[in-house]
């Protein structure tokens, strides 16, 4: 089994930055790509980012893309998501999960472990 842990949430005002973090434990997650997904108040959960086992290749919802980064450090079990130029829209509960196989993708489908989420608000 593996749990998920999300941190790093909270209220920030438009245009600051939070970062989040998923810290892994139970199994590694370094062989599997890992994802951060995030649902809205009404809506249903929407992809954000996702990163192959390595780092070495990413994927971004265009509503984040060049926003967002997410990163990873094996070592420590854990992945990251650098949120800059937050806007209103971007408030939501944000989940981390780790996917079925080792390369990014978008397809919630994919992803068979999940944390219990990390609420961010960002306030005009």
């Amino acid at each position: 089994q593996v749990q998920l842990v999300e941190s790093g949430g909270g209220l920030v005002q438009v245009g600051d930055s939070l970062r989040l973090s998923c810290a892994a434990s139970g199994r590694s997650v370094s062989d599997y790509a890992m994802g951060w997904f995030r649902q809205a108040p009404g809506k249903e959960r929407e992809f954000a980012a996702s990163i192959n086992w390595s780092g070495s290749n990413t994927l971004y919802a265009d509503s984040v893309k060049g926003r967002f980064t997410i990163s990873r450090d094996n070592a420590k079990n854990t992945v990251y998501l650098q949120m800059i130029s937050l806007e209103p829209e971007d408030t939501a509960v944000y989940y981390c999960a780790r996917r079925r196989g080792s390369a990014a993708g978008s397809s919630l489908r994919e992803y068979t472990y999940w944390g219990q989420g990390t609420q961010v608000t960002v306030s005009s």
